[in-house]
């Protein structure tokens, strides 16, 4: 057990500092369910409709359950390990140094470009006012930032990075009331939609699936499971956390059940809402007005609910600026992790007087302002980011599965239920997210996992043998052949404007079940042996054991 520093510790070295274990239960289970309630819910049942018309609530369902059992993954191995950026340390654990930099190297992508996408969202809405638009437009004619839209998002870049800076506690304490409103309004739209403007032949008019099952698995990367997504930022911030053991898990299961309940309930309603002579003219692929930027709020001024109408634009701002606030202190977080792994520039590492990773906070902060520049639009990102995620979340199942094997006398306070069972299907699961993102998505993100590899090589090649770790290198080599496979498979599949539809439903299914089994338990017996896994969790020890840090002032 880690020792309380004496006062003297004060004037030590930034390296001698820890992350401050401040945030409880309730302050880890906002900072996922925050992140959870972002612009997702203002436009994910929009889109899921145009995909699968009234099926898209077989789609949030399902992907509600495929989501659970990664989190349930996610759940044990982030209590057994609560570190910084765990989902870059539990690779690294079970198949060392470059294993671990991949898959950190993926959540970072993923993380890091959500802030910024949240915000130009924030002032997209904003700008859909009419006052606005006249006043202060932010945007281009192509949807994109002006400049008055690149300061204004910088400024609110600038307000993230002010609050990681402060400190975890404050973030954590400002997301409490932020997630409260962001729940709120939501649950409320539902309740007045369905009271006032419900129309319950819209689920059989055009035919309850009409673009068939495609539609349903298409209309999962269009916007639900980037909705859904985020349950993980409680473990990114188990080093943070005052009781992880205990908490992280809990925290995890409760914001999914909390999230995937309320968004089945806001696709109900939202359907349930339209207008059925809009829905016969248009059908699903335009089951609202054209320029309609924001549903809920258009749906409620149709009902004569005005002042719902009015606050939604308010929330439009709001909720996804408090998942951009979120973000931006997460990905700082992996970078972190990268940082402490010595497989990125050890400045990540550093550690300010307040407990905070100082460099990756601002480092977050610059990329942040880059990706403002090449941005598109909300849609046109999402697909992108899901595939990251779910590359990300695939590595959780193998390193479970590794670490049960390697590190059996581990305390795991939560026991993930039939892990032979359940660790495989979330490998699946991840692994069909990735072939339902689309073809494009898969080969783009092959390409920037390449460039990390890159930086990786040179972040080597710049540090001193000395401090230069073994790589591991024939631990790693089943993710390249995974990669790859998904690539041809996407090629060959039914998804995405590249694909060459040679595999057609259930079949594809089925080769993506099938491959990612054999990537599965090839992975887990390439993992590192338990001496190698126990020396790469000792140099944790001070992450996983160390109480509240009292040598860091308050």
């Amino acid at each position: 057990m880690a020792s309380v520093a004496s006062p003297a510790a004060n004037t030590g070295s930034v390296d001698d500092r820890h992350l401050r274990r401040d945030i409880g239960l309730l302050g880890l289970t906002f900072v996922s369910l925050g992140s959870i309630i972002g612009s997702g819910w203002l436009l994910g049942a929009l889109y899921g409709a145009q995909a699968a018309g009234p099926a898209s609530l077989i789609s949030w369902v399902l992907g509600g359950a495929m989501l659970a059992v990664l989190a349930l993954v996610h759940a044990e191995l982030g209590a057994a390990y609560p570190v910084a950026g765990g989902t870059a340390r539990f690779p690294h654990f079970a198949f060392g140094e470059l294993t671990g930099f991949i898959a950190g190297w993926a959540a970072y992508l993923q993380a890091v470009t959500i802030a910024p996408i949240e915000v130009e969202a924030s002032l997209t809405y904003l700008n859909n006012i009419s006052w606005v638009q006249d006043n202060m437009n932010m945007l281009n004619a192509n949807a994109t930032l002006n400049g008055l839209g690149l300061i204004i998002g910088t400024v609110l870049m600038l307000v993230f990075t002010f609050v990681n800076l402060v400190g975890v506690k404050f973030l954590a304490e400002s997301n409490t009331i932020t997630v409260m409103w962001k729940f709120a309004v939501p649950a409320l739209t539902v309740v007045v939609l369905l009271l006032v403007s419900f129309h319950g032949s819209n689920f059989t008019s055009s035919g309850f699936m009409p673009f068939g099952i495609h539609g349903v698995f298409a209309a999962l990367p269009a916007g639900l499971i980037f909705a859904m997504q985020g349950f993980e930022q409680a473990i990114q911030m188990g080093g943070e956390a005052r009781n992880p053991q205990r908490d992280i898990s809990r925290a995890v299961i409760i914001a999914m059940v909390v999230g995937t309940t309320l968004y089945i309930a806001l696709e109900i309603a939202f359907i349930g809402g339209i207008d059925p002579a809009q829905l016969a003219s248009g059908g699903w692929a335009s089951p609202m007005p054209a320029g309609d930027f924001g549903p809920y709020a258009t749906l409620a001024t149709a009902a004569g609910a005005a002042w719902l109408a009015s606050l939604l634009y308010v929330d439009a701002f709001i909720s996804p600026a408090g998942t951009g606030l979120l973000y931006l202190g997460t990905s700082s977080r992996l970078s972190y992790a990268l940082g402490r792994q010595k497989t990125a520039p050890p400045q990540l590492a550093q550690v300010s007087r307040r407990g905070v990773p100082i460099v990756s906070i601002i480092l977050a902060f610059i990329i942040g302002e880059l990706a403002f520049l090449p941005f598109p639009s909300w849609a046109s990102l999402v697909g992108l980011v899901t595939e990251a995620t779910a590359i990300m979340y695939a590595f959780a199942p193998v390193s479970l599965t590794a670490l049960r094997r390697i590190d059996p006398d581990r305390e795991r306070p939560y026991h993930l239920p039939a892990p032979g069972l359940l660790s495989p299907i979330a490998f699946i699961a991840a692994n069909l997210i990735i072939y339902w993102s689309g073809f494009e998505a898969t080969w783009k993100l092959s390409l920037a996992i390449l460039f990390g590899l890159v930086l990786f090589g040179l972040t080597r090649v710049f540090t001193s043998a000395d401090n230069r770790p073994d790589i591991h290198s024939p631990n790693a080599i089943w993710v390249a052949p995974w990669l790859a496979g998904m690539v041809v498979i996407g090629y060959f599949g039914s998804y995405g404007v590249g694909a060459q539809l040679k595999i057609t439903n259930p079949w594809d299914l089925l080769v993506v079940a099938a491959f990612s089994l054999a990537i599965f338990y090839w992975a887990v017996s390439l993992s590192v042996d338990s001496d190698c896994a126990a020396g790469a969790v000792a140099a944790e020890e001070d992450e996983l054991e160390a109480g509240p840090d009292l040598s860091v002032p308050g």
